[in-house]
């Protein structure tokens, strides 16, 4: 049976298209993707993202043992920032991304995707009983105590400030802050999120998440917000080219070949997978993550071969979709290195047609041009 989360019921109540989602029931889309993506580009996008999992890191060693676990260097970070790394297994394949806020030098509160919750908890623990010296180190997984909202686009930070007792205009990006919610509600009120806009992912109690979406719902929809589901949320995520896991990223892949060598750190002293990653650039990246412009009206899907001018087979697509922002297909895939440069034309396989592609410039979508 799939788990709900606290938002389930406004869900329904909004006409919500109710889906099973990496084992949770979330709503697809509620008006519509295109309409649903159009008002996070232009005005408020309203997410629930309560199905991602949070653990909580302490103690004097915190640092050194996240700094252990992940490709990034979080010691290049200071109380009130966030930072975007991944995971990986000592084969130097990607467990997970993740983002870790850092608190204080001895308090983290660490964000992973849902689907890989346990397994990523578990890979946590097995490696905190590898190192002696983290003995110390409190590791839990809060996952049932938080509520997630994203809120997001070019009106979420006016839309967030209105209840925030923060002056969130001095919260840079990847950046954030605790207070409250409407004076009241325990809130971290953090600059990230998933969609290329400005905005703010708000985690408050579990059992608050239904009054906070209500409240901005009700003071968000005559500034153009509507809520959106995992449709417009993946089709913004596209358009950013930013990585899913279970997509571009998988446990047999290392962040190389994933677009994520700029978050692995390997003049770092060590961290889990660091040797394997090493020889594998060492040998030469032979795979690399390239965005595809489609130059026909086929849309490519997860899965479809990539070939060269000649039909051979040199790559798979990871995320295709239509772009409601650009008005034409795009797709996310991984070929040979040698076929990576921006201008070469490629074919996707749809079905029994061939699509011509053109490898193009990321990310697709890019607000100062549009």
């Amino acid at each position: 049976m799939s788990k709900r989360t606290a938002l389930y019921d406004e869900h329904v109540a909004l006409g919500g298209r109710v889906v099973e989602f990496g084992g949770w029931d979330l709503p697809v889309q509620y008006t519509g993707l295109a309409d649903e993506h159009k008002a996070c580009r232009t005005a408020i996008g309203l997410f629930d993202v309560s199905h991602m999992g949070e653990f909580i890191v302490e103690g004097d060693r915190a640092l050194d043992f996240l700094n252990t676990l992940v490709t990034n260097d979080l010691s290049k970070i200071s109380d009130g920032q966030a930072m975007y790394t991944a995971m990986c297994h000592e084969s130097g394949g990607i467990v997970d991304d993740l983002i870790i806020y850092k608190r204080s030098k001895d308090k983290f509160f660490v964000v992973v995707n849902a689907s890989n919750t346990d397994k990523d908890f578990a890979h946590a623990v097995k490696i905190k009983k590898m190192f002696p010296e983290f003995a110390s180190v409190r590791l839990d997984n809060d996952s049932s105590n938080y509520t997630q909202i994203a809120v997001q686009g070019p009106r979420a930070t006016e839309l967030v400030q209105s209840f925030s007792d923060q002056d969130l205009s001095k919260v840079k990006t990847y950046w954030f802050t605790e207070g409250k919610f409407s004076g009241e509600i325990p809130c971290f009120f953090a600059r990230t999120g998933y969609t290329g806009e400005d905005g703010f992912e708000l985690y408050v109690p579990w059992d608050m998440g239904p009054k906070v979406w209500r409240a901005l719902v009700e003071k968000g929809t005559p500034m153009g917000l509507k809520p959106c589901g995992l449709g417009a949320r993946d089709t913004l995520r596209t358009e950013m080219k930013y990585p899913l896991y279970g997509h571009e990223l998988d446990d047999d892949t290392t962040p190389l070949e994933s677009g994520l060598a700029w978050v692995t750190k390997l003049d770092k002293k060590t961290f889990i997978g660091k040797d394997a990653i090493t020889k594998k650039k060492e040998s030469g990246i032979k795979y690399s993550l390239i965005g595809l412009k489609a130059l026909g009206k086929l849309i490519p899907r997860q899965g479809y071969t990539v070939h060269d001018g000649s039909d051979r087979r040199i790559g798979l697509v990871t995320t295709g979709t239509f772009a409601p922002s650009l008005g034409y297909s795009v797709a996310i895939a991984r070929v040979e290195s040698g076929f990576a440069k921006v201008g070469t034309k490629l074919k996707i396989k749809v079905r029994d047609n061939f699509l011509d592609v053109e490898v193009t410039p990321t990310p697709f979508y890019n607000k100062e041009k549009k």
